[in-house]
């Protein structure tokens, strides 16, 4: 989408809109008497009614008209023209990508009702629509996407809750929001469905493409933010993307349009092309024989609105040649006329109406200006430190400012953005710090195709205090239709950075402006560059946000919402390959950091503050008990991976979403204590990760964000933070077939990135009734004081056996009391305990790799040693006899007090 694109001008400069006058049409008009007494005028009427009314009134030939952006109006029924299509992706704050990298959520909203309150001002003086086809919450999946920067990063939790946030920002109405209300602010548009994520690369364009997608990435990856926006931001439009899933294009799919968003989902609203989506599916892919097929698939899959003219100039053939019913043309209409209902186009004079006194002085207001410098600052990732930063202006008395983005304006605003009210670039932002400033580009643009002004930057930098380059990318090395082909920087960049820093005369800091990742190794040994920030596309204040962060004003707390990787990644991965978990038979090391098991610059959530923080885990729960729904088929719940009935409580044991009472299952609530030992007030993003029992379901991520929040703590301060964690919808993992799984036994919460200090916790999920004939459990007496860690070991012992099946087991337990102290178990392991079959052979000396689990393993004492010295045992043996096959696994766990660990 991006020819014709009515983009909404947020923050537009006061003297172009004080000369705008009220020229917005609208329906319903009661001063006239000819069509304001028709029932799809009269508010009291459901919508529903309202809209079919409106519908059986119009010829064929107007009913597609009406089907496209640029809708005709009908004259006879007062309707005037409507043009669909107007974009509010981010304002002029700065891209999406770097207001995700503030893990913000209020943020998020906040600037949702920014932008539909200047996107109300807007269209009361003509100037813009009330429907926004934004946000785009498509996942950036691979780094080289040119519109990486669209979107809220790679993390599906992320994007899914900026989604949520940023849709309820923009329609909710009043000052608190009410999502549960009709009527609208503005109507929003999540945008592209689905696996969406290639432009053009290597010959490969968006209007070609057809990604090839696993049930189980579509479920778990590609999926979750659409579904967030239907569900929890109830977003009142969903646009299906230019690209192929799986042969069909995402236009004319049903299953994917009137099956999921509609059927499943309950979208309340339409269904949108992207912009001449039925045209390419037809013309480029060569998908249908003739347009009328084209737009009759379109219409039968789901589809409500056609951004292009298709639906406009072949409805009425397709119809009349009977591939597709009036009936099903009639719906899509009533859709879409329902949406301008709830926002008020046909309840008349629209003055009259809540929003319709709003105008020039609700833009680029002072309070928006400083929301926009604001959401910069939080976005500001500072990825490394020495020390060097902040710097100070009492010391820095020179300041060489080198790159070809050092002065950048327009560049810091990304795509789909509005007019400023004004710029402040990083040149103009560090001068309001040093008075004495010399600067140098180096480089004549981004491109950078010569070498011929790096001499000049790096003299500037030999006689300066300190020196500030910045370097990165602009809309033509990364945007929509354009993806990148490597990441390093372009041209010369690398070079005009190392002879800056070789002649230095102080510390330099570096300044990568970009939307998606940049392969910056080469200054990992450089020692003069003692500082590096990514700035993303930081908007109309990125200048005054940059000089803040470099000279301590503002405390940087963002986290990178993407993972750094280096430039053999993409050398080693195609853009086209849609997997995203590692394949080592294909030296495919998978995608983000959910899969990817290659090495990484910087990791996901990765982010240094001024201040030092430690974080620690105040309450949470250690046994989550999982209740299923009545009346189950007990062996089908269980996950198709087991060939025979298990044990239901067994590590790893995989149960299906759908045989569990989610509804009464408890969340897993837990506080989080941070304190701030730093020097300074700051603010403190706490990531909340997951590792599931490492068996279970196959391909399921190695780790996943499950919750985060923004805190600030002002210095020596401890501040509390609560995260509430579904279990069905965010502890649940999506096995091969697509179908979400829990699963059985111990789980661990880290709290912190990888790159932070981490705290842990351990959750035992285990089903809150036995299952008669299929499992018995003895349970020995438990520690009651810390003297009887010392003195007892205690032992559970769990045996699974068919119910035709007796078998008596006899465990003889002869491990003194000094064996479970701590002291002994950082040793050598404790022997295995005894146990022999029928036939009288000893289990653990049968010669099978997993019945030798039996031996306790020494780093249990490691994974104890924060409840010492208090530690018993428990012992694990479950026990399946087949005619052929024996299965004798013995799994060891350690237990504190009332908290049970996997070694």
């Amino acid at each position: 989408m991006k020819k014709n694109q009515l983009l909404l001008p947020i923050f537009l400069s006061l003297p172009l809109l004080a000369i705008s006058q009220p020229t917005h049409q609208y329906a319903c008009d009661r001063t006239d008497p000819n069509s304001s007494q028709f029932p799809f005028c009269n508010t009291s009427l459901p919508y529903q009614d309202r809209a079919s009314d409106l519908v059986s009134r119009l010829t064929l030939q107007e009913k597609a008209k009406q089907l496209i952006n640029s809708a005709t109006g009908i004259s006879r029924l007062g309707v005037p023209d409507y043009e669909w299509w107007s974009e509010a992706l981010h304002g002029v704050s700065n891209t999406v990508i770097l207001s995700a990298a503030s893990f913000n959520e209020s943020l998020w909203y906040t600037m949702g009702q920014v932008v539909s309150t200047e996107g109300r001002a807007m269209y009361n003086v003509g100037q813009a629509g009330l429907t926004y086809w934004s946000p785009n919450v498509n996942i950036f999946r691979d780094p080289r996407w040119g519109r990486g920067q669209e979107t809220p990063g790679e993390d599906p939790l992320v994007v899914s809750r900026y989604a949520v946030n940023y849709v309820r920002g923009l329609q909710e109405v009043g000052k608190e929001g009410n999502f549960a209300a009709d009527r609208l602010k503005v109507s929003s548009c999540c945008k592209h469905y689905t696996a969406y994520d290639v432009d053009k690369w290597k010959g490969v364009d968006r209007f070609h493409f057809d990604a090839k997608v696993t049930l189980q990435d579509l479920e778990d990856t590609y999926q979750p933010p659409f579904k967030s926006c239907v569900e929890e931001g109830h977003v009142s439009s969903v646009m299906c993307s230019y690209n192929r899933v799986n042969g069909v294009p995402t236009c004319a799919n049903p299953e994917l349009l009137k099956g999921v968003i509609r059927d499943q989902w309950g979208l309340d609203g339409y269904i949108v092309s992207d912009c001449d989506s039925i045209m390419v599916y037809h013309e480029r892919m060569n998908y249908t024989e003739t347009p009328e097929d084209a737009v009759a698939l379109a219409l039968k899959a789901g589809l409500n609105l056609n951004c292009g003219s298709y639906l406009g100039d072949y409805t009425k053939n397709a119809v009349n040649l009977g591939k597709v019913k009036e009936s099903i043309v009639d719906q899509a209409l009533i859709y879409n006329y329902i949406v301008l209902m709830r926002l008020g186009f046909f309840d008349g004079d629209p003055t009259m109406l809540p929003f319709g006194k709003m105008g020039p002085s609700d833009v680029c207001t002072v309070d928006h200006q400083l929301l926009a410098l604001d959401a910069a600052k939080q976005g500001i990732v500072l990825l490394h430190n020495n020390g060097a930063l902040p710097l100070s202006p009492n010391t820095t008395k020179t300041l060489a400012v080198i790159g070809p983005n050092a002065d950048a304006t327009n560049t810091m605003l990304s795509n789909y953005a509005g007019v400023p009210c004004r710029y402040t670039s990083p040149l103009q932002g560090l001068q309001k710090y040093v008075s004495a400033v010399s600067y140098e580009k180096g480089c004549a643009n981004v491109s950078c195709s010569e070498e011929t002004l790096i001499e000049g930057a790096a003299s500037i930098a030999s006689m300066a205090d300190a020196t500030v380059v910045v370097v990165g990318l602009d809309l033509f090395i990364e945007a929509e239709d354009l993806d990148r082909v490597n990441l390093t920087l372009p041209g010369f960049q690398e070079k005009l950075v190392m002879e800056a820093a070789k002649a230095a005369n102080g510390t330099v800091i570096l300044v990568v402006m970009s939307a998606g990742p940049v392969d910056i190794s080469f200054v990992k040994n450089v020692s003069k560059i003692g500082g590096i920030l990514w700035v993303g596309y930081p908007g109309q204040a990125g200048g005054d946000a940059i000089s803040q962060v470099i000279f301590g004003d503002y405390n940087p707390g963002g986290r990178s919402p993407f993972t750094w990787y280096p430039q053999e990644y993409v050398d080693q991965v195609p853009m086209t390959d849609m997997n995203m978990r590692p394949n080592a038979t294909a030296n495919f090391p998978g995608r983000t950091y959910r899969f990817y098991t290659g090495k990484s610059l910087y990791q996901f959530g990765h982010g240094l503050s001024y201040s030092t923080f430690y974080k620690f885990i105040k309450s949470a729960p250690t046994t989550v008990l999982v209740h299923l729904l009545p009346q189950m088929d007990m062996p089908n719940i269980f996950s198709s991976n087991y060939p025979t009935m298990p044990n239901p409580n067994t590590n790893g044991q995989a149960i299906d979403i759908s045989a569990i009472d989610c509804r009464n299952l408890s969340n897993i609530d837990i506080v989080i204590g941070v304190k701030n030992a730093g020097e300074i007030d700051g603010t403190h993003v706490v990531l909340a990760f997951w590792k599931p029992p490492r068996s279970g379901v196959r391909g399921a991520p190695g780790v996943e964000l499950v919750g985060f929040e923004r805190v600030e703590v002002k210095r020596g301060k401890t501040e509390m933070v609560g995260m509430r964690l579904d279990v069905c919808g965010k502890i649940s993992n999506v096995d091969e077939e697509g179908k979400r799984k829990l699963v059985m036994g111990m789980h661990t919460l880290v709290v912190g990135s990888s790159s932070e200090q981490q705290a842990r916790h351990h959750v035992n999920f285990r089903l809150a009734k036995s299952l008669k004939q299929h499992s018995h459990t003895h349970l020995r007496k438990t520690p009651t004081t810390k003297s009887q860690c010392h003195s007892e070991s205690f032992t559970r012992m769990e045996l699974q056996v068919k119910p035709t099946l007796i078998i008596t087991f006899f465990l003889t337990i002869l491990i003194h009391s000094r064996l479970v102290h701590p002291r002994n178990l950082a040793g050598s392991p404790s022997p295995a305990v005894p146990v022999t079959n029928r036939h009288g052979e000893n289990l653990f000396e049968r010669g099978s790799e997993k019945a030798r689990r039996g031996s306790f393993p020494a780093r249990c004492h490691s994974k104890c040693n924060q409840c010492m010295p208090c530690m018993p045992v428990e012992v694990t043996v479950r026990v399946e006899e087949q005619e052929e096959n024996e299965y004798y696994p013995q799994v060891w766990r350690c237990m504190c007090h009332d908290t049970m660990f996997s070694p």
